[in-house]
C-alpha cells in the first residue's frame, strides 16, 4: 500500500491521507488546520496532480476532516464521496457554516484567499456525497481493483467512524477520531476484533495521561457544583462549547441535573451554531437512533438566545449560564465577548469542557493566573483576570492507553501515526515498539511517500 500524508504541517490540522491500494486510488478526509488561513489552512494536493480518485471517505464532520473537501472535490471532478449517514445530514450545514465564516473573515481580516468555495459551489458536490449505513460492508470497483469497507461507530461526535478496508485479504483499519467511553448523547465506539494489516491510529493524547480516578460521570458532577456555587454568589457561568457535539452534550448534562433537582434555577441562554446542530440531532435521534438527544431537551429548559446587546468588558444584562461558541474562546465569537464581560470579577466561572489549543485565548485564559493582566486583542479591552477559571474534562477522544492496548489486541504488521501532536506521537512509537516488536511503526513525514 502507498500512503502520502497531505496535512503539510503534520500534527493535528489539515487531516488528509491518501492510500493507494494496486490500481485503487482513495482519500480519507480532507480538513482545515484551525491554525491557519487562506490556502495554508489546505491539506497539500499536489502529490495528487495526474492521479484520478475512485473514492473520498469521510470520517467524520469535524473542520479539521472536512473543511476543504470542496476544494479536494473540484479537483477530483466525477469522484464520489463517501461517509455515514448522521454525517450525510450534518456535513452540507457545517460546510455552509465555514463558508459564512470566511466571507466574514474576509471583510474583517482582509484574507484575499477566502471564501475558499462558496455556497453555490457546496450545492453543487451535494449530489456527489453518498451516505453509509454503520457495520455494513460494501465493495468499491476501482478502474481495475476493488476493495471493500466498513464504517464502525468510533464515538467521539454523531458520525464518526472508523473505516475497514480489505484489498485481496488485506485487512486496513483507520480508527478516525475514537472515543471508546459513552457519552450523555453518544455511546461509545464499537471496533472491529481480530488481526490487521495496518492500523493507521489517531495518537491525540499520547502525551496526556489519564488523571487517576477519573471519570465522565465525575466530572458532569463537579460541572454542576461549580456551576451552583458561581449561582449562588450570584455569578453567571460561561461554558464556552464547540458547536458540534459538545454544546449538545452539556446541554443534556444540564437538562438531567435539572431533572432531578441539583441545578440551580437560572436562565440559560445558547446562540450560534450549536442551535442548528440541535435540530440536526433531534433528526438524526429519530432516523437512526444513534443519537440520544432530542430538541425537547431545549424546550424543557427553556433557553433563550444570548443577548445581542452585549458590551465588551460590562456585565451581561442578566444572569445565567451562557453556553456558546467557541470553545476555545477564539476572537470574533460569542463566547470571546463573553469571557471579555465575566472574567474581571471574581463571582463568575468560566469553566472550559474541551480541548484549548494554548495559543488560543481560551488556552491563554486556563494559562492565566488570578490577578494577571488579560487582553481581548480583537476587542481592544485590558482587565484583570479575577473569575474562577476551571477546565473540565469532556474529551472526545481515547486516552493513551486505551489506544495502546486496541493496537496491541489487533497485532498489526504495521502501524501508521497520525492526527497527533509531535510529543504524542513520540509516546505511542516508543510503547508501540516495546508491546509490539515485531511490528512496523512508522510516524509518516508530511508529503513524503511510503508503501507500507
Amino acid at each position: 500500500m502507498k500512503l502520502i500524508d497531505l496535512n503539510a504541517d503534520g500534527g493535528i490540522g489539515a487531516n488528509s491521507l491518501y492510500l493507494q491500494l494496486g490500481d485503487f486510488h482513495l482519500v480519507i478526509d480532507s480538513g482545515l488546520h484551525p491554525k491557519k488561513v487562506g490556502r495554508l489552512a489546505a491539506p497539500n494536493l499536489r502529490p495528487l496532480e495526474g492521479v484520478k480518485l475512485d473514492l473520498i471517505i469521510i470520517t467524520h464532520c469535524h473542520l479539521d476532516h472536512i473543511g476543504s473537501l470542496p476544494l479536494l472535490m473540484r479537483n477530483q471532478p466525477n469522484t464520489p464521496v463517501i461517509m455515514t449517514q448522521p454525517s450525510h445530514m450534518l456535513i452540507e450545514r457545517m460546510l455552509h457554516n465555514s463558508a459564512n465564516v470566511m466571507v466574514r473573515e474576509r471583510e474583517e481580516k482582509g484574507i484575499a484567499d477566502y471564501p475558499l468555495f462558496t455556497h453555490e459551489e457546496i450545492d453543487r458536490c451535494v449530489p456527489r456525497m453518498h451516505a453509509l449505513p454503520f457495520s455494513t460492508p460494501r465493495k468499491f470497483s476501482g478502474a481495475r481493483d476493488e476493495i471493500e469497507f466498513t464504517f464502525h461507530p468510533a464515538g467521539h461526535i454523531p458520525g464518526a467512524a472508523g473505516v475497514e478496508i480489505v484489498y485481496k485479504h488485506r485487512r486496513i483499519f483507520i480508527t478516525g477520531d475514537v472515543l471508546f467511553n459513552t457519552q450523555r448523547i453518544l455511546d461509545g465506539a464499537k471496533f472491529p476484533s481480530g488481526k490487521f494489516d495496518t492500523l493507521i491510529t489517531e495518537t491525540t493524547h499520547g502525551a496526556t495521561e489519564k488523571p487517576p480516578g477519573h471519570e465522565r460521570s465525575k466530572e458532569m458532577i463537579r460541572l454542576i457544583d461549580t456551576i451552583n456555587a458561581t449561582l449562588q454568589r450570584g455569578g453567571s457561568v460561561l461554558i464556552p462549547v464547540f458547536a458540534l457535539g459538545r454544546m449538545q452534550e452539556i446541554m443534556a448534562i444540564l437538562h438531567d441535573a435539572r431533572k432531578f433537582g441539583r441545578l440551580a434555577e437560572t436562565q440559560i441562554f445558547v446562540s450560534g451554531l450549536g442551535m442548528d446542530i440541535a435540530d440536526y440531532f433531534d433528526t438524526i435521534c429519530k432516523k437512526t437512533g444513534l443519537v440520544h438527544f432530542t430538541r425537547s431537551i431545549l424546550k424543557d429548559l427553556k433557553v433563550k438566545k444570548s443577548p445581542r446587546e452585549l458590551k465588551p468588558g460590562k456585565e451581561p444584562p442578566e444572569q445565567g449560564i451562557y453556553v456558546v461558541s467557541s470553545g476555545m474562546v477564539v476572537a470574533n465569537t460569542p463566547s470571546y465577548l463573553l469571557a471579555s464581560c465575566l472574567v474581571g470579577n471574581a463571582k463568575h466561572s468560566i469553566c472550559f469542557v474541551g480541548y484549548c489549543d494554548p495559543d488560543t485565548p481560551g488556552g491563554q485564559l486556563l494559562a492565566a493566573n488570578n490577578g494577571d493582566q488579560f487582553l481581548f486583542e480583537a476587542l481592544n479591552l485590558k482587565t484583570r483576570v479575577r473569575a474562577h477559571i476551571e477546565r473540565f474534562e469532556f474529551s472526545g477522544h481515547a486516552t493513551r492507553d486505551e489506544l495502546l492496548n486496541y493496537a496491541v489486541k489487533c497485532s498489526p504488521r504495521s502501524i501508521v501515526l497520525t492526527h497527533g501532536d509531535p510529543p504524542a506521537r513520540v509516546w505511542f512509537a516508543e510503547q508501540l515498539k516495546e508491546k509490539l516488536p515485531t511490528s512496523k511503526v512508522l510516524d509518516p513525514v508530511p508529503l513524503q511517500t511510503y508503501q507500507v
